[in-house]
Parts: C-alpha cells; sequence; structure tokens
C-alpha cells in the first residue's frame, strides 16, 4: 500500500463518543500530514455520508462507538473498495459486544472475569459475582455508562441498569469487580508477527478511569512502561495477542486488564479503533517502544 497519498480521516458520529472522536481525527490528520500523505478529516454525521471518501486512496478511521466502530462502517467501506485502518467488519462487531467477546475468551482459555447478561436479579448476582461489581452496556466504550457498585443492593442496580441503557441501546451485563491495578496493552501487527507494545499502568487521581478522567488533561497518571514485574508482563502482553487473533483483528488494537494483588491478570475488552488524542494510550504505547506517532499511523494506515 506505498501507493497511497490522499487520506480521509473519518471521525465524529453521533454517538457519546463524538467529541473524542473529532480530537482524535484531528491528531490523526496533523500527524498523517507531517508524515507526508495528504489527509483531510471528514467529520461523518451519519452512515449515509460514507461515501464521501470516494476521492480518496484510504480512509483512516478515528469513529470511536456506535455505528464507527460496531463494524458498520466497514461493510460499507468494503462495498465501496476502499481500503481503510484496522479489524474488519466481523472483528469490529465482535468486539464492540463484550459479552459474546468475552464469551469467546472463555472458550479459548483467556481469563476474563465472571459476568451475567441482564435481566437477572440482585440476589442472584450477588450469589455468583458478589457484592462488588460492574455494570456496563454490553456496547460502547470510554466508560460511558458504566458503574463501579460496591455493595450491591436492587436500588444500585436499578439506577446502573439505566444508566447503562441511556447511554448506549444495548443489552446490559454485570461483572465481577476485580481489585487491582488497571493496565492496557497495545497491539500491532508488524513483519507479518502480531506484537505486543509496552504495557501500560493507568492510576487515576481520583475515583476511577472515567470518561472525564480519560479526557481530562492531568486527570490520570500514566506509567510507561508500567512497572509490573516479567511474569505480569508476559502474562498480559501474551493475552492481549491472543484476544487480538481470536476476535480476527486487523493491524493493531488495544487490550484493558486488571491485575490482581496475587499478579493474576484478567482481560476486560478489546478496543479495535482506539483513541488517538493527545492523552491517548496507544500513542503512548508506541512512543515508550521508540515509534514516533507519524510512524506509527503511517505503518497502520499501509498494513493489508
Amino acid at each position: 500500500m506505498n501507493d497511497i497519498k490522499n487520506v480521509a480521516v473519518l471521525c465524529g458520529g453521533d454517538g457519546r463518543e463524538r467529541e473524542v472522536s473529532l480530537r482524535s481525527g484531528e491528531a490523526v490528520c496533523k500527524a498523517l500530514n507531517q508524515a507526508g500523505f495528504n489527509a483531510q478529516t471528514l467529520d461523518l454525521h451519519s452512515l449515509s455520508e460514507v461515501d464521501r471518501v470516494k476521492n480518496f486512496d484510504a480512509a483512516f478511521i478515528a469513529m470511536h462507538g456506535d455505528w464507527g466502530e460496531d463494524g458498520r462502517l466497514q461493510s460499507e467501506l468494503d462495498k465501496l473498495n476502499i481500503h481503510y485502518t484496522g479489524s474488519g467488519p466481523e472483528a469490529s462487531a465482535l468486539a464492540m459486544d463484550k459479552w459474546k467477546a468475552l464469551t469467546l475468551f472463555k472458550k479459548s482459555g483467556i481469563r476474563t472475569p465472571e459476568s451475567l447478561l441482564m435481566p437477572v436479579s440482585c440476589d442472584e448476582i450477588i450469589a455468583k459475582l458478589g457484592s462488588d461489581v460492574v455494570v456496563k452496556p454490553c456496547s460502547g466504550g470510554s466508560t460511558v455508562g458504566v458503574t463501579i457498585i460496591k455493595g450491591l443492593t436492587p436500588e444500585k442496580l436499578s439506577q446502573a441498569v439505566e444508566l447503562a441503557k441511556e447511554s448506549y441501546e444495548s443489552d446490559v451485563m454485570i461483572e465481577k469487580y476485580i481489585s487491582g491495578r488497571e493496565l492496557t496493552c497495545a497491539i500491532w501487527e508488524h513483519d507479518g508477527q502480531v506484537e505486543a507494545l509496552p504495557v501500560i499502568e493507568i492510576v487515576p487521581h481520583a475515583g476511577f478511569y472515567d470518561y472525564k478522567n480519560k479526557y481530562t488533561s492531568g486527570a490520570t497518571e500514566y506509567i510507561t512502561p508500567a512497572k509490573i514485574d516479567d511474569s505480569a508482563r508476559e502474562q498480559i502482553s501474551s493475552m492481549a495477542v491472543k484476544a487480538h487473533q481470536v476476535l480476527g483483528c486487523r493491524a493493531y488494537s488495544r487490550s484493558d486488564f486488571r491485575l490482581t494483588q496475587d499478579n493474576t491478570a484478567y482481560i476486560l475488552e478489546v478496543n479495535t479503533a482506539p483513541g488517538m488524542t493527545a492523552t491517548s494510550l496507544v500513542p503512548k504505547a508506541a512512543r515508550a517502544a521508540g515509534i514516533d506517532f507519524p510512524e506509527f499511523l503511517t505503518h497502520i494506515l499501509r498494513c493489508e
């Protein structure tokens, strides 16, 4: 794909992650132009606008959540025979549905937190998962609609489920809360190999790693590379690689983890179109591996 010159950076959308996507798009566009491409952001408000990419050689997907990340945009680009970045429709759809992805991970031997799909009673949840749980939409990202509950009650459950449903029109899942450190591992395909970039530890200054802490400069400390022992690093890296492969991802992805005090890692989800803002994790991981942002994006753009 060395003949790519004119690049449409697709961003925006009409969902809860629109503003983050616009920021990703701006950052990607700037870096691609620095790398020598003729890049232009296209703010898409609906799938019906996808044919705007016809005059470009390729599309860089900087969409987050909803139809921009769940396979529908990817399907439309396939129909137009436009080269685009990241995973195809099937892998995108699987990764976006956290319940389906975690079910697949369990079958493949990748450790995940125990979870249940709503509707289920408060008593049933406590019996299987305990009283400390995470309530989240099966779809979506950027921790939108996620609630951590310490000491589950019917009232708390009802409020959390309502928030999840308000955030995304999707099923709602309940996950056992895993106490421990929060880490992430980005994957890229390089020289025919699926490789893990340096693991990053995420340490919010207050609360958990929610939307505000993700996208507010200075709200979170990112320890890159994470100060974990070789055993934990290998465990997380190998799980991220396997998750990327099991889902059928392409070019790059980012997996999120919890690491317990006894060094046991649990995968939480895989992002097939991770954030690319100034505070985003994949660019940080690439820099830690000695790869600058324009170089990394060039590689992702040209990856078949």
